[in-house]
């Protein structure tokens, strides 16, 4: 195998790779018509996803079954609203539920308008995407009950560190039932808290769900089409970090650890991840089931204590939502850095990024930091390198005697081969020594693509002149076309093909490269770019040497 031919099957393998992971990523984001399985089946369209029995085996008690939802009056269907603003954040907050039903990023911009904030959660004509909470137990409040909430704006004020919004239900057994939010300056963690009250002449007994409530729909793609992980994830000591595709929950198959004494559930989407974190090691159960078109819950639900008539508890379960920043993640909880999507090269794709993420504390722009790396890189790869172009060097020169055997042996193929062999034995080259340096920096270079795909940081981050966003495409595509004019100079420093054809073939790879590139995140096409600068002169340099203590074969 000749280098010519190595480069069209890497380009051939990495196409494939592109085809694969793509129409896996569609498929999982398309809603399957099939029936939700048979745990959520009978409530699917009526309740809109309180969870209901079975609930855990170790949790279960005569008292503990769901009560029936409420029905609302027509006059409350779209209750109050509460309008929260904070450093962080613009909330919506419903009085049917207390849910949360809109949440926007103030520190981060829409995807298609940056003039606008990035809106995570909403519920509308666009899509629907809500957290929500509730009880489980006779007679108490769930998601579709209606609260008492006081409407208006909650506004952080300087010097203030946090705000509270309060809801409140009475039941008609007669708990008392508080529902709080608990927002926090600088910090994209939301404090849900509930004061359960039993004042009624029975003993209590009950669970709290925490759930998220969204459609099946990819929020935003990459500009090459290809989608990072959107859906719930479950992340317990037992089972570690488990994604569970819509396309399973739809097909009643998703499979994912139900129960344990740990663990949070999140719902992750490019760049952005909601949460429940729940503190303590009470049994807990995971569950994620299918309860409208396209439309899905997942979440948890948590044990409380029996509460004889007089007593009161409460239960504490914070939410994080915001972006997906690494230097945050792991400080969150056990695991939750994983809802960072590198897909299947995050062995290596996670050390590129810490790398990545070092430079940067020194030279502060993303930019000059991917440069950078590129160096520390091709640095790494250098004596490879240094192989594979003494290799290609002496295969130039080569080229003439190659050339005549070919026609010498046209009409003989082994023969052929045999005598190419034995050109490469008495000339000392290794016709597969340029195999090995490419084949390894292939891994690097899909994974430094997750890593410019999946890292927030990213997002919106500026390099210079033109480049005002590293994630996305060069605007004015002028990184692609000088990505293919370097590659165009390293295919003339190859030996050229013997086969007319195949020479043509490569000449054409730069524009097909191109091509390819023009909708690849800037981020990438600089590494790629800078990459060719550094292997042209390294190339160079080992060639010139090579023709300088040779003479070229005639």
């Amino acid at each position: 195998m000749d280098n010519q031919r190595l480069i069209l099957l890497l380009v051939f393998i990495f196409s494939l790779f592109m085809l694969w992971d793509g129409w896996q990523r569609h498929e999982a984001s398309v809603s399957q018509g099939g029936s939700p399985g048979a745990a959520g089946q009978a409530a699917a369209g009526r309740d809109q996803g309180v969870p209901e029995s079975p609930v855990p085996a170790a949790l279960s008690s005569p008292a503990a079954s769901p009560a029936e939802v409420p029905a609302l009056p027509a006059t409350a269907a779209g209750g109050t609203k509460a309008i929260v603003r904070t450093d962080n954040y613009v909330a919506e907050i419903s009085s049917i539920g207390g849910s949360l039903d809109r949440l926007e990023l103030v520190r981060h911009r829409a995807t298609d308008d940056k003039t606008r904030d990035f809106v995570l959660m909403e519920s509308g004509a666009t899509g629907t995407y809500v957290a929500q909470t509730g009880l489980i137990g006779e007679g108490l409040p769930n998601h579709k009950t209606e609260f008492r909430l006081m409407p208006g704006n909650y506004e952080m004020k300087p010097g203030e560190d946090k705000i509270e919004v309060r809801l409140e239900a009475r039941t008609s057994g007669g708990t008392q039932v508080a529902k709080t939010y608990l927002f926090h300056r600088g910090s994209y963690q939301i404090d849900i808290v509930y004061e359960i009250a039993n004042q009624g002449s029975e003993p209590l007994a009950a669970f709290a769900y925490f759930q998220f409530t969204r459609d099946g729909t990819v929020p935003e793609r990459s500009m090459t089409n290809i989608a990072t992980f959107t859906g719930p994830a479950v992340y317990t000591d037992e089972g570690k970090f488990q994604k569970i595709e819509f396309s399973e929950i739809d097909k009643g198959k998703a499979k994912f650890v139900q129960k344990a004494h740990d663990g949070w559930l999140a719902m992750v989407q490019h760049y952005f991840v909601a949460g429940w974190i729940p503190q303590g090691h009470e049994e807990r159960e995971f569950f994620a089931r299918k309860i409208g078109s396209n439309l899905f819950s997942a979440g948890i639900i948590l044990p409380l204590p029996t509460l004889t008539p007089g007593q009161s508890t409460r239960i504490d379960v914070p939410l994080y939502a915001g972006p997906q920043e690494q230097a945050n993640l792991k400080k969150i909880a056990p695991g939750f850095d994983l809802v960072v999507d590198y897909g299947w090269l995050t062995v290596i794709a996670s050390p590129i990024y810490w790398l990545l993420e070092l430079i940067h504390r020194v030279v502060g722009n993303w930019g000059w930091s991917i440069i950078l790396l590129t160096v520390l890189i091709k640095g790494v790869f250098f004596p490879l390198s240094a192989a594979s172009y003494r290799s290609m060097a002496k295969m130039k020169l080569v080229t003439p005697k190659m050339m005549k055997i070919k026609e010498q042996f046209s009409s003989d193929r082994n023969r052929m081969n045999q005598e190419m062999m034995e050109l490469y034995r008495k000339e000392k080259i290794n016709p597969l020594g340029g195999c090995l340096p490419i084949l390894v920096q292939i891994p690097v270079f899909i994974a430094l693509y997750w890593v410019l795909l999946g890292s927030v940081e990213m997002r919106n981050a500026p390099w210079m002149f033109w480049i005002h966003d590293l994630s996305t495409k060069d605007p004015y595509y002028v990184l692609p076309i000088i990505m293919g004019a370097s590659m165009l100079v390293q295919m003339r420093l190859n030996p050229t093909p013997p086969d007319p054809i195949q020479a043509k073939v490569m000449m054409v790879m730069p524009i097909v490269f191109t091509f390819m590139f023009l909708w690849f995140p800037a981020g990438l096409v600089l590494y790629w770019t800078v990459n060719n600068v550094l292997s042209i002169a390294q190339q160079w340099h080992i060639t010139r040497s090579i023709e300088g203590a040779k003479p070229k074969a005639s």
